[in-house]
C-alpha cells in the first residue's frame, strides 16, 4: 500500500517511536504517581517530552506546554478557556468541526472571515474587517487539512496583538511540517495532534497555553492533592487523570525526529512532492486540481475532483488499487462552503516525510487509469 493520508494520521513513523512505546509500557508507569523508579522514569519522560516541544516551537516556558489526547481536546481547552455563550468569535473560512463544533455548543457569535482558497491577501483583509473591540477571540488554522492552503497566520497574528484579541491557532497540519514560532505569534493558545507531523501514535497532542487557560477536565493531578479544585498553575491545570505514557514517549521520539530532521527540510520535500502530484494530475483529461499558483502558499495536502465520478468512488477504485487517501468533506464542511466543493467533496492525497517521487508517479499513474475507465 502507497500512504497518501497523511493529514489524517501518519501511518509511517520513525524506528525510534515504537521502540519508545514499547521501551516504556515495560519500564515506566504513571508520572506524579509515585517515588518509586518506575514512575521517576514516566516523570522524566514526560518532562523531556515538554522540553523537545518547547524547543521545537520556541515556547518560553516548559510549563506553558501541556499534553493532550489530540488537538481537538486542545482546542476545546483554548475555547472553553475564552468563550463564553454569545461571545463573538472570528474565525477563517476554512476551520475544522473541531473549531465549529465547540464554538456552536457554547452558542457563540461566529463571525467568517472567508476569502478564496489560495488567496492570502484576501483573507487577512477579511481578518482585518471583522477583527473588532466586540470580538472575544480569534481562531484560525494554520493549514487547512483539506486544502494544505497555508494562511497568513502571522499576520491575523499582529492584527490581534494590535487590537487586544486572543488568538488561537490550529496548528494540526502544521506541527513539526512548518515553522511554528510560538513566541512571535504570541497566541493564548496553539493546539497540535501528536499523531501527524510530530509522528507520535494516536491519542496523544500538545497545547502550547497561556495563562487565560482554565480546567477543562478535574480529577486527580498528582500534584496540590489537598485542593477540592485543579491546581491553579500549567501544565498541571490541563492535565486531570492519568498520562498516556506510552503515548508521550512515543511523541517524544517523533519529536526527536522531526527535530533532527529539520521543519525547513520536511517541508521542502512536502511542498516538492505536492508540486509534482499538482503537475501530474493536470495533465490528466477530467482532472480538475485545487493547487496553490505559488508552491510557498500550500503544505503537504492536495485536494482533486475527477469530472465523472463521485470521490468517493474515486477513493474505493484507489483503495482497490493499492493507494490510501481520504474522499469526501474531511470534517471540514466549512472549507468545503467557502472554496464551493460542499455537494461533492474532494478526494484528498497528503504526504510526510516517507513518501517518495516514485509514489506520487505511482498516484498520477493510477488516476489515470481511473479517469479514462471511467
Amino acid at each position: 500500500m502507497i500512504y497518501l493520508d497523511a493529514a489524517a494520521t501518519t501511518l509511517q513513523k520513525p524506528a525510534g517511536v515504537e521502540k519508545a512505546v514499547l521501551t516504556a509500557m515495560r519500564t515506566m508507569s504513571s508520572p506524579g504517581r509515585g517515588g518509586h523508579r518506575a514512575a521517576m522514569r514516566a516523570a522524566e519522560k514526560l518532562y523531556e517530552c515538554r522540553e523537545r516541544a518547547a524547543r521545537l516551537f520556541n515556547v518560553r516556558d516548559v510549563e506553558r506546554v501541556a499534553v493532550t489526547f489530540n488537538a481537538t481536546h486542545g482546542l476545546n481547552i483554548a475555547i472553553h478557556s475564552l468563550v463564553r455563550p454569545g461571545d463573538r468569535v472570528v474565525i477563517s473560512g476554512y476551520e475544522h468541526n473541531s473549531v465549529l463544533r465547540p464554538l456552536n455548543a457554547l452558542g457563540a457569535d461566529i463571525a467568517v472571515a472567508g476569502g478564496p482558497v489560495f488567496d492570502r491577501e484576501t483573507t487577512l483583509r477579511a481578518f482585518d474587517r471583522l477583527i473588532g473591540r466586540d470580538t472575544r477571540c480569534v481562531v484560525v488554522n494554520h493549514v487547512s487539512n483539506v486544502f494544505g492552503f497555508v494562511l497568513p497566520v502571522y499576520e491575523i497574528a499582529a492584527l490581534c496583538r494590535e487590537r487586544g484579541v486572543p488568538l488561537i491557532v490550529d496548528a494540526s497540519q502544521s506541527a513539526g511540517v512548518m515553522r511554528l514560532d510560538a513566541q512571535a505569534l504570541e497566541a493564548a493558545f496553539i493546539a497540535m495532534p501528536g499523531h501527524k507531523g510530530l509522528y507520535g501514535p494516536q491519542g496523544t497532542g500538545l497545547l502550547l497555553a497561556s495563562d487565560a487557560a482554565k480546567p477543562l477536565l478535574y480529577g486527580g493531578s498528582g500534584s496540590d492533592s489537598k485542593n477540592p479544585l485543579m491546581p491553579g498553575y500549567l501544565p498541571d491545570m490541563l492535565e486531570a487523570g492519568t498520562h498516556n505514557t506510552p503515548g508521550i514517549a512515543g511523541l517524544c521520539a517523533g519529536l526527536a525526529y522531526v527535530e533532527s530532521r529539520g521543519t525547513e527540510a520536511i517541508a521542502a520535500h512536502e511542498r516538492a512532492l505536492i508540486s509534482a502530484l499538482a503537475a501530474g494530475l493536470s495533465s490528466i483529461h477530467g482532472v480538475h486540481v485545487f493547487a496553490a499558483p505559488d508552491r510557498e502558499e500550500q503544505a503537504g495536502v492536495l485536494s482533486f475532483q475527477l469530472d465523472t465520478l463521485s470521490c468517493e468512488e474515486v477513493g474505493e477504485r484507489l483503495d482497490q488499487a493499492g493507494f490510501a487517501v481520504r474522499a469526501g468533506l474531511h470534517c471540514a464542511p466549512l472549507a468545503h462552503r467557502t472554496v464551493g466543493t460542499v455537494q461533492r467533496g474532494t478526494v484528498r492525497a497528503s504526504v510526510s516525510a516517507f513518501n517518495t517521487r516514485e509514489e506520487i508517479a505511482a498516484f498520477v499513474k493510477a488516476v489515470g487509469l481511473i479517469a479514462r475507465s471511467a
